[in-house]
């Protein structure tokens, strides 16, 4: 099993064409007892929350979120983590919202500490 995602962000590789999020995002990821969370903001999401459970290498949510217009939405998302050869980690979701319509693919990746 690869390691916990607390304390990691992430960004999105690209945005999706059913999604909001794009690389303008940053998710803050927690972890504790297989339990799994994170706040996002950036791009047009102005605020979303995340929340689910990890097993092994999976982790399956449900996330909601604000956006710029003022509108709200939410859906669930199962992803796949994997190590990037870099040794950043990276979710591999597929992802559906279940108050609107939309489904599709994304992917997420680790961004490293500025330097100092």
């Amino acid at each position: 099993m690869l390691p916990s995602l607390d304390g990691l962000v992430f960004a999105p590789v690209a945005r999706a064409d059913d999604g909001e999020v794009d690389p303008d995002t940053r998710f803050h990821y927690r972890e504790l007892d297989g339990r799994v969370w994170a706040a996002y903001t950036g791009g047009e999401v102005v605020h979303g929350h995340l929340v689910g459970t990890r097993l092994g290498d999976t982790v399956a949510f449900r996330y909601v979120q604000l956006n710029r217009a003022g509108e709200t939405s939410g859906g669930r998302c199962v992803s796949t983590l994997t190590r990037l050869p870099d040794g950043r980690l990276r979710l591999d979701e597929t992802w559906a919202w279940e108050s609107r319509e939309g489904r599709g693919t994304s992917a997420v990746e680790e961004l490293l500490p500025a330097a100092d």
